[in-house]
């Protein structure tokens, strides 16, 4: 029996849950021909709801949709490389004429793409082979613009281009997308704070330049009657109040909730029932397959930097982390020396910001720190 608690990526709209406003809404700006940015915690589905919405059968019979992730990328070299195969990646099942259109117009990466015996290209270009990014990323732009379909072109984490070491890129980015009339773009991102900097702050240059979606979380009853139906369907029963402790738990996080009802799923027998009492060990059997990774992440963390990560774990959602008082509380050494392993747990992803509350990013490491 299939699982239908997918936990890796999207796969048909059957096994996809609600989101119904957000796909209508998405899907009408874009094909009206707006650029969007969409913002929410991590883990929240956004990819699998632009996937849906890349679904949608009003895109799928104008648009080429390309989605890339550049959440790893450092710099632009980086970015070029992800979004030159992404979109090669998603050309080459169309036949050779479309991915030849774009395989032609990359006069600076040609010898970086190789093909296989049937003549199928694949992206094999490395780091060193993208000499001059600029010019790469301009041919990407020229073969966007020239294509024979309009293009919907999905960035990823699109906040780390604030970290990226050219200081031009964000204003290059913004005059290629304003003057490219055959792509509409959707940004979306997981760093409140940053996304909403780069597209809410006048001195920047994608200023008002987007339609900003904030993505909440699925409601509760949405995903129980979600979780009802696809236990029923599989002749199974589902007790309403296991979704409800887990969405109080996970605070709403898609990914959570899906992991976990994945696991109960398979833990009950056709026929039987998926009952409150199976959670914690549900969760456990999730987080031990982990433990390992869990203990070497720890002990790599410089002492301040743990004892911050604790800290902050022991609150849940922690507000007023630099103040004397959270110091005092939790035995720490100064709000200064707060400040400085703050700064180090953003940079590694232990921690996120929403605001000015700060909490562990990976919500099963928060349960297994419990026990530190």
């Amino acid at each position: 029996m299939k699982n239908p608690f997918v936990t890796n990526g999207y796969v048909s709209a059957e096994y996809f849950c609600d989101r119904e406003k957000e796909t209508r809404e998405i899907t009408a700006l874009l094909c009206n021909g707006n650029n969007l940015a969409l913002i929410s915690p991590r883990r929240y589905g956004k990819t699998d709801l632009i996937r849906h919405c890349f679904a949608q059968p009003e895109i799928t019979a104008r648009y080429y949709t390309f989605i890339v992730d550049i959440y790893a990328t450092r710099s632009l070299r980086d970015f070029v490389n992800k979004l030159g195969k992404a979109i090669l990646d998603t050309l080459k099942p169309r036949g050779r004429k479309t991915w030849e259109a774009f395989v032609n117009t990359l006069v600076s990466l040609k010898a970086g793409i190789t093909y296989d015996i049937g003549g199928n290209p694949s992206w094999n270009i490395g780091w060193g082979d993208i000499r001059n990014p600029e010019t790469s990323l301009d041919e990407i732009f020229r073969y966007l613009q020239q294509a024979d379909r309009p293009c919907l072109i999905a960035i990823d984490e699109f906040q780390q281009i604030d970290k990226y070491p050219e200081d031009t890129l964000e204003a290059t980015l913004r005059t290629y997308v304003q003057y490219c009339s055959n792509a509409r773009f959707l940004f979306s991102g997981s760093q409140r704070h940053l996304m909403g900097t780069i597209f809410t702050s006048p001195a920047r240059p994608f200023y008002q330049s987007v339609t900003i979606l904030n993505l909440p979380p699925i409601p509760l009853d949405s995903y129980t009657d979600f979780a009802l139906r696809l236990f029923r369907e599989n002749k199974k029963t589902l007790q309403p109040g296991v979704v409800g402790q887990l969405y109080e738990r996970f605070r709403g996080g898609t990914f959570y909730l899906q992991k976990v009802m994945n696991v109960l799923f398979m833990r009950t027998p056709e026929g039987g029932t998926c009952t409150t009492d199976m959670i914690e060990e549900g969760i456990r059997y999730i987080i031990n397959f982990t433990a390992d990774t869990y203990t070497e992440l720890l002990y790599q963390l410089p002492d301040k930097q743990k004892e911050v990560l604790l800290a902050i774990n022991r609150e849940g959602q922690a507000s007023g982390v630099t103040s004397g008082s959270f110091a005092k509380r939790h035995g720490l050494l100064s709000p200064s020396s707060v400040r400085s392993a703050l700064s180090g747990l953003l940079d590694k992803d232990f921690i996120t910001k929403e605001r000015d509350t700060y909490q562990v990013y990976d919500l099963f490491f928060g349960i297994w720190l419990e026990k530190e």
